[in-house]
């Protein structure tokens, strides 16, 4: 499985970015795909999580400005950031997860909120 990453850049505060994140290969339709963020210095924190089904999670602190949601027909996940903060600066990866602890990630995209 391959997941590719894409939306990234920089914005400045208040502003909003669109993540995508489409998976590809053998082996599609992952049971839960979600995003992570790593700020630099500090360690890979969950940010938002949907699972095949649609139910979905977040980090407290991107509750209300984060919205994650899933094309399963397209195997692709996004986040959509609003309302953007200089903390939410760092490199954002997709996860995919499968039965029996199976992950793959992506390659990253890097996000950076000016102030």
């Amino acid at each position: 499985v391959q997941l590719q990453a894409s939306g990234g850049g920089l914005v400045q505060a208040g502003g909003s970015l669109r993540l995508s994140c489409a998976a590809s290969g053998s082996i599609l339709n992952p049971n839960t795909m979600r995003w992570y963020r790593q700020a630099p210095g500090k360690e890979r924190e969950l940010v938002a999580g949907i699972s095949r089904g649609g139910v979905t999670n977040y980090a407290e602190s991107v509750k209300g400005r984060f919205t994650i949601s899933r094309d399963t027909a397209k195997n692709t996940v996004y986040l959509q950031m609003n309302s953007l903060k200089p903390e939410d600066t760092g490199v954002y990866y997709c996860n995919a997860g499968f039965p029996r602890g199976v992950e793959y990630w992506g390659q990253g995209t890097l996000v950076t909120v000016s102030s």
